[in-house]
């Protein structure tokens, strides 16, 4: 609760990127791999801000730095679940 607290006295939101599989997206008789998109999902309005599609040999990492350019997300917490230390995010997120 105390990081709600914080949010409420600095005035920010909190934008949550985060990568998902499409279930059900993925064709085993063609051998295509399921679609995963990264998303930028506002707590604060409850809405999906923006998505970019994670390339089919590439990564959640790749596709990051991708939202973030589509996004302006100047004063916003951003929280990210699980992504390896990774320089050109980190070099996004210095730019925010």
């Amino acid at each position: 609760m105390w990081i709600q607290s914080l949010i409420e006295k600095l005035g920010v939101e909190v934008v949550a990127i985060d990568g998902k599989a499409l279930k059900g997206s993925d064709d085993r008789k063609s051998q295509l791999k399921a679609l995963h998109l990264v998303s930028a999902w506002s707590k604060e309005h409850r809405l999906v801000l923006g998505q970019t599609k994670v390339n089919a040999k590439s990564n959640e990492i790749t596709a990051i730095p991708a939202l973030l350019e589509m996004l302006d997300l100047s004063g916003c917490i951003i929280t990210i679940d699980a992504i390896p230390n990774s320089n050109s995010t980190t070099l996004k997120f210095h730019l925010v």
